[in-house]
């Protein structure tokens, strides 16, 4: 049996109180008693728990993070930069995926109240806004802007959409198609209107198809690419379309750059070892996971922001493809 706070107390001859100010490091105990109760501690192998120790302190040292799905393209970097910043303060992060389900959205937000988490980061485009607040406590979005009145860390994706078309249009492309993610996603949104600025103002017309960003339908993808011989370039949404389509593209037998140009989104670890290199967006995605922390954990020692919304550049990255 797990030795227990009051097992401790009474070895040590003190009150659970005073074992309980030295665990959390709150409130004066003497030199000598604390030193007793470490050493009994030591002795028994007790190990705190969490829960109990966020009672006394008000603080369980939790962060919620919510994110649509599980991927390495973009989320795991993301967890990566908020789990390495929070871990240098102390913190743990409690992680959950939601799938875009509302249902499973409002089963996380039950279960981080039973939890009593510091702040929560949420990385999804979150259908229960107005159920946020009933936690009473602070909350980032990352890649999204939730609410006017919700802090948040985006990247600069209408000047991505830009940088994306006029790298094409640099290579003197004139038949463009783009492939983009999900319409009522913000970031596809505003990568659009970039974009579409730039091919505007060098009288291009372009297509548009939308695909799923985690399984595309990679059967639709190459229909358009063999029914649209004249097609020479293509901006996708996200370096794992970008990359589907060269691998078709190498079915079809056409060839990159030569013949067509791609130009990705995101610049993940496997753009530079495509054949082509993948020419991409780079936005530096573990950086927004540390940032984002940065802010949580201001909003949690009650300091003002700022800035409410922070946006994040992006940049270029030339390689083969295009």
């Amino acid at each position: 049996m797990k030795p227990t706070i009051r097992d401790v107390a009474k070895k040590a001859n003190v009150s659970v109180s005073t074992v309980s100010r030295v665990i959390n490091k709150k409130g004066y105990v003497h030199k000598d008693t604390k030193e007793i109760i470490l050493k009994t501690i030591d002795e028994l192998g007790f190990v705190p728990n969490q829960l109990a120790r966020s009672l006394t302190s008000r603080s369980s040292k939790i962060i919620g993070v919510i994110v649509p799905h599980i991927g390495p393209t973009f989320y795991g970097p993301l967890l990566e930069g908020i789990e390495s910043q929070a871990s240098t303060s102390g913190y743990k992060i409690m992680f959950c995926h939601t799938n875009d389900d509302p249902e499973r959205e409002m089963e996380y937000l039950r279960f981080f109240e039973q939890y009593s988490i510091d702040g929560l980061i949420i990385a999804s485009n979150f259908a229960n806004t107005e159920n946020l607040a009933s936690l009473k406590i602070p909350i980032i979005t990352v890649d999204h802007i939730l609410d006017e009145n919700i802090p948040s860390i985006t990247s600069n994706n209408v000047k991505g959409g830009e940088l994306g078309a006029k790298a094409l249009i640099n290579k003197n492309r004139k038949k463009i198609v783009m492939f983009r993610g999900p319409s009522f996603l913000l970031t596809t949104v505003e990568r659009t209107i970039g974009a579409l600025n730039i091919f505007k103002k060098s009288g291009l017309y372009v297509d548009i198809y939308d695909f799923d960003l985690v399984n595309p339908d990679i059967k639709l993808m190459e229909q358009i690419l063999l029914n649209n011989e004249d097609i020479d370039g293509i901006f996708a949404f996200s370096d794992t379309l970008a990359l589907a389509a060269i691998s078709i593209l190498n079915k079809i037998n056409r060839k990159v750059p030569e013949d067509i140009s791609v130009v990705g989104y995101d610049n993940i670890s496997f753009s530079d070892y495509s054949i082509p290199a993948l020419t991409t967006i780079s936005q530096p995605v573990n950086l927004m996971g540390k940032q984002s922390f940065n802010k949580l954990a201001r909003l949690i020692r009650e300091k003002e922001l700022s800035i409410l919304h922070d946006v994040i550049d992006v940049e270029l990255i030339e390689r083969d493809s295009h």
